[in-house]
């Protein structure tokens, strides 16, 4: 009865897709475990405990309402941990037992984004939680995987990329006269490890590199709903794309998830499959609906002069709007924090996990794990604004030498008693040139700007970190 519904020859394909995106969650949980004692935790930057006291559950679901202690945040880390593995095997479970997995981690994820506040509002945790909602109704290998479903996965990784294409034709101009790469990969968030060699490549290869970036993503999605071999074609494209900007910067699982979302595009030998339980293609056909009905939100905003780039406009964070990079910023600014004893000194820095710090050290490779108060330090150096809700909480932090934010860092020049002053100088940072790294061994050439925060001690933070 089912017949027309299912797509045998799409087998494979489900099986990276799904596969790929439990692997994905395992990374989001694994983040979340290691980091959310700093960040949200009781004794975190911006207390989950805090945030739903004033946020009701209406405006954020997330089971994070009914308790928030440490403990609690950490079981439901660790749930997720195993659901995610488990989930990797749950292709050997019956239909609703694949359901049963796959809801889980979805709602134990978007009850973390939606408590997540500013650490969690990026564009790759809504696209982590849609694609991990789709994969619900994708089912176990031993039944045939639904065509509607694939096409959903497919109209995701078009809003992905081009959202994306048309945020940069629209924005920046250094997109429409090709030379945003003479800037971006020396003032992208976070660097990796080839970024610089990245950055000193031929100017006119950077525009040949941006003339390619714009046939991707502004011509290439609309292939992914051709015949085949067409479709399968257009996937490799973007998975070619995608793997070299993991090559060139660290995105978080960005760039590993939308080439998650390219294997649903990719045909091969049809498996001999029964089609799907009734009541399965009922609820693959309701969601089919609900999408449709969803892409209204998104549809306008890529077509309105207005766009905006990654915003859900529900908060199921479903038939979301995606896009990265609309404007590039040609000079990079990094926040340097210090401690001393005293006014005289000596000061020293603190070391963050992957933000650049010490000129002398590579930046390394992190993505697809996200380090999340090393972007956001990234945003305070644009704009101090980004930090108002956390910045002084932080340097109070140092000054108490609290250890979940410590752990936060990478090096703390005082391992034996906390400072009794912290400051926060903004730096100008550059990729050293081969001459440079000659003379140094440095990666980074850096000039002090400015103050960002003065001298402060315990008593001139306290208040304002309350």
């Amino acid at each position: 009865m089912w017949h027309w519904l299912s797509a045998p020859e799409y087998q494979a394909a489900r099986f990276a897709v799904t596969h790929l995106i439990a692997l994905t969650y395992l990374i989001g949980f694994i983040c979340f475990l290691r980091q959310f004692r700093g960040l949200l935790g009781e004794r975190g930057l911006t207390p989950v405990a805090r945030f739903v006291a004033r946020v009701p559950f209406r405006q954020a679901p997330s089971v994070f309402h009914f308790r928030s202690s440490d403990r609690w945040l950490a079981g439901v880390a660790w749930t997720g941990v195993a659901a995610s593995v488990l989930a990797q095997f749950a292709d050997f479970a019956p239909v609703w037992g694949w359901v049963l997995v796959w809801a889980l981690l979805w709602v134990l994820y978007s009850s973390i984004v939606n408590v997540g506040q500013v650490w969690y509002g990026f564009g790759w945790e809504s696209l982590l939680l849609e694609a991990g909602f789709l994969a619900i109704f994708l089912g176990p290998a031993h039944v045939a995987p639904p065509a509607p479903v694939l096409w959903l996965l497919c109209w995701l990784l078009f809003r992905v990329e081009f959202g994306a294409g048309l945020i940069k034709l629209r924005g920046d101009p250094c997109w429409r006269d090709l030379t945003a790469l003479h800037y971006h990969h020396e003032t992208q968030p976070m660097p990796g490890p080839l970024s610089r060699w990245f950055h000193w490549l031929p100017r006119p290869l950077h525009k040949a590199e941006v003339l390619a970036n714009h046939g991707t993503q502004l011509v290439v999605p609309f292939l992914l709903f051709a015949p085949q071999p067409v479709a399968t074609v257009a996937a490799a494209i973007i998975v070619v794309t995608q793997l070299w900007l993991m090559l060139s910067g660290n995105f978080a699982w960005l760039n590993f998830l939308t080439i998650t979302l390219a294997f649903a595009a990719v045909s091969g030998p049809p498996a001999a499959l029964p089609d799907p339980p009734g009541w399965f293609a009922v609820l693959v056909l309701a969601v089919t609906a609900l999408f449709v009905v969803l892409a209204y939100w998104p549809v306008r905003n890529m077509l309105g002069r207005g766009q905006v780039m990654n915003r859900s406009f529900n908060r199921l964070h479903l038939g979301n709007t995606y896009g990265a990079f609309g404007s590039i910023t040609r000079v990079r600014y990094e926040v340097v924090v210090l401690g001393a004893s005293d006014q005289a000194g000596p000061w020293r820095e603190y070391g963050f996990k992957g933000k650049p710090g010490d000129p002398a050290r590579r930046p390394p490779q992190v993505a697809p794990y996200h380090l999340r108060l090393d972007w956001l330090m990234w945003f305070v150096a644009i704009n101090p604004s980004y930090g108002r809700t956390w910045l002084p909480r932080f340097m109070t932090a140092l000054l108490r030498g609290e250890a979940p934010v410590l752990a936060l860092l990478r090096h703390n020049p005082f391992p034996d008693e906390p400072p009794k002053l912290v400051r926060a100088d903004l730096y100008r940072y550059r990729f050293a040139t081969r001459a440079d790294r000659r003379e140094t061994g440095h990666h980074w050439t850096r000039s002090r700007v400015s103050d960002l925060i003065p001298p402060r001690s315990l008593d001139d933070l306290e208040g304002l970190a309350d």
